[in-house]
């Protein structure tokens, strides 16, 4: 199963790239880059596909997408009217850079949360939305040092916004990002090394945390703002959903390698809360990858499978899309 890597025109002083695009389709595989993403869209609707997330989107989108998360944007050819232009302006940028110490003060607090969220895809929208995308669109008209002002802004708008919301599954997520209560800690880092055998049981957590199962299920509660059947059988499809995305993998081998000890029980879980059965799954989100031909994209080289990335690869001098570098 091919995975394809972009090759983000990202330059190592950028502080950040804009790609600024007008009426120039969805023409690309799914794919994934070690950059943060913020990704608008204007004036058309589509799918979206990100992680193991896929739904619809109208009349326009703005998300934000961690690093190395799947992703990829459907145009709806029935509602692109050629008489009326439709825009997508994206944003991507090193993350490594918010290391720095000025960066790392508590006024950043929030952004750097938000970084370690976004490994799991955020939909903004309302009033968020329409702030953030005069913004967006500000930015593509400025240039220097006003323009890392803006795109401070941005940040500090998106990372405050209670107009949102999570695409992805919690399997798709950095534990980076997991509570900071010391007991829950424990949980989930035991969850976390244990959920894909499937002989494993909360008795072992609970165990771990010396209370009763009953006592647990309580705890669990109060901080993962679930049920931790509903936690672990998500962490599951989401690491399913890994496997049928990156392996050629036999369903039933994925069912086990996933924590689940029955193929039939796994594929009602996945229909469920999938809304699709396994194979469909696959076969919807790599269709187009499978016969994605890299020599007759827009821009070589712009997106490779990661099997066949093993130098550094060449970046396009020109690329299909207005681009800004800051």
């Amino acid at each position: 199963m091919k995975v394809f890597k972009e090759n983000t025109p990202l330059k190592e002083n950028d502080v950040f790239v804009i790609l600024d695009s007008c009426n120039n389709g969805f023409d690309y595989p799914i794919h994934n880059h070690p950059e943060i993403e913020i990704n608008l869209i204007l004036g058309t609707s589509g799918h979206r596909v990100v992680g193991d997330s896929s739904e619809a989107f109208i009349g326009s989108d703005l998300v934000i997408l961690g690093p190395y998360l799947h992703h990829k944007w459907y145009g709806d050819e029935e509602d692109i009217n050629p008489n009326v232009n439709y825009r997508v302006i994206t944003i991507q940028f090193d993350p490594s850079q918010f290391n720095m110490k000025f960066l790392t003060k508590d006024s950043f607090g929030g952004v750097v949360s938000m970084f370690n969220e976004s490994l799991k895809g955020i939909q903004f929208y309302g009033e968020t939305f329409n702030k953030a995308a005069q913004l967006m669109l500000e930015m593509t008209e400025t240039t220097g040092f006003e323009n890392v002002i803006l795109f401070l802004r941005l940040l500090d708008i998106l990372s405050k916004s209670n107009e949102s919301r999570f695409l992805s599954s919690v399997a798709f997520m950095n534990n980076q990002s997991l509570p900071t209560d010391h007991r829950i800690q424990i949980a989930f880092n035991h969850i976390f090394a244990h959920y894909t055998d499937p002989n494993f049981k909360m008795s072992q957590v609970s165990l771990e945390l010396k209370l009763s199962e009953s006592a647990f299920s309580h705890f669990f509660f109060k901080y993962a703002h679930r049920s931790y059947s509903d936690f672990l059988i998500d962490l599951r499809l989401g690491h399913a959903c890994k496997l049928l995305i990156s392996t050629d993998k036999t369903i039933g081998e994925i069912s086990f390698s996933s924590g689940f000890n029955n193929l039939a029980n796994f594929n009602r879980l996945f229909k469920k809360y999938r809304n699709a059965t396994p194979i469909s799954f696959r076969k919807k989100y790599f269709m187009e990858a499978e016969h994605f031909k890299w020599d007759e994209q827009r821009t070589p080289w712009q997106f490779v499978p990661d099997k066949n990335n093993n130098g550094e690869v060449v970046k396009p001098n020109v690329y299909s899309t207005k681009i800004l570098h800051v």
